[in-house]
């Protein structure tokens, strides 16, 4: 626990603490800023400085480009098997730059924090955060807190920006995508939105459903190290495996085939997904990679996932083809079906 100089952590949020006054920065020093700790948040300035210096001595000299994305999380219950807001804040925009096979390098956080939220809460979300930005050697560098009156929250919402470094080497794009292509990933699908289903008490199948919550740049970049002809990569998470990959073929000469028997999904999630009518490939991951790379180097790549923890269901789950845009399911029975995305969400607040 950290030690809150005029804070105690059994004392909620107040309006006081979004005003900009004393008990604002009370907040942000002793409570925030002592959790995240590093030499560029301890200046507390309105904005961070990350010399570019440090950024190529990190990179030994090697020309690249710098990268940036920004995400939210409004996910519904706060913390769930497997994860929390905290640690899927950051694992979402860590996994949104290793789309564009870019390295982290730091984080910005915006905390919109309901009055009446609990201290103690808070810093365990915020812990949640620090550990998973540290396992993949990223900070949480400058940020801002936000607090609305009580009933206009629903506890606490996260923002965050990701700054990375991509090498002038790496090449990935829609327009390198080829026939005879296959599409990869880098394991169990559905995990996330099925945790999320379940933690909320409404679909019980009395089996546990962990999240797959997880950092995937580690994997990503001994992939972009080692092979030298990967196309093209996504994190499929809200709208899961089929959106990305309709997103991939809209408007192109060429069509996503799913193999429906190679798809991985656990048998708690598939359990739960007969139980609602609801098809697997449309459900939320936030742990999952999708990879489309050259037919001779799918094996290598399975092979690289497979050295991780996050990576051991690996497997080839179709293949790019000459169409029309579409995405097909071929089914177990031989025969192929035409996948069109729902219109609405099947569940709100996943993420």
């Amino acid at each position: 626990m950290v030690m809150m100089q005029n804070i105690d952590p059994s004392e909620k949020i107040l309006l006081s603490h979004g005003s900009g006054g004393k008990a604002t920065q009370e907040l942000i020093k002793n409570v925030i800023a002592s959790i995240f700790n590093n030499p560029y948040l301890d200046e507390l300035e309105d904005s961070s400085v990350l010399p570019l210096e440090s950024i190529v001595n990190q990179h030994v000299n090697i020309p690249g480009h710098l990268v940036m994305t920004q995400d939210s999380y409004v996910v519904k219950p706060l913390f769930f098997p497997g994860g929390d807001i905290g640690k899927l804040s950051v694992c979402g925009t860590v996994n949104d730059l290793a789309t564009a096979g870019a390295i982290p390098l730091a984080l910005s956080v915006g905390l919109i924090i309901e009055e009446g939220f609990e201290l103690e809460t808070l810093e365990k979300i915020l812990r949640s955060m620090k550990q998973t930005a540290d396992s993949v050697g990223v900070s949480l560098i400058t940020g801002d807190t936000k607090v609305v009156e009580r009933g206009h929250g629903d506890g606490i919402y996260i923002s965050t920006a990701g700054v990375g470094f991509v090498s002038k080497d790496v090449r990935l794009g829609k327009g390198l995508v080829k026939d005879g292509d296959l599409i990869l990933i880098n394991g169990p699908i559905g995990d996330h939105e099925a945790c999320i289903m379940s933690a909320r008490g409404d679909y019980s199948i009395g089996v546990d459903i962990s999240s797959d919550c997880a950092p995937l740049s580690e994997l990503v970049q001994a992939i972009i190290r080692e092979v030298s002809d990967v196309r093209w990569m996504r994190d499929p998470t809200r709208g899961g495996v089929a959106a990305v990959l309709q997103e991939l073929v809209d408007d192109s000469e060429f069509d996503a085939l799913i193999d429906e028997e190679s798809l991985p999904v656990r048998e708690s999630t598939a359990n739960l997904c007969e139980i609602l009518g609801i098809d697997p490939i449309f459900m939320a991951n936030e742990g999952k990679m999708i990879f489309v790379v050259s037919p001779g180097s799918a094996e290598k790549c399975i092979s690289i996932m497979n050295r991780f923890e996050v990576g051991k269901g690996a497997r080839i789950i179709g293949k790019i083809a000459k169409g029309k845009g579409r995405l097909i399911m071929e089914t177990a029975y031989g025969t192929s079906r035409i996948v069109t995305l729902p219109s609405g969400s099947q569940l709100p607040r996943i993420c």
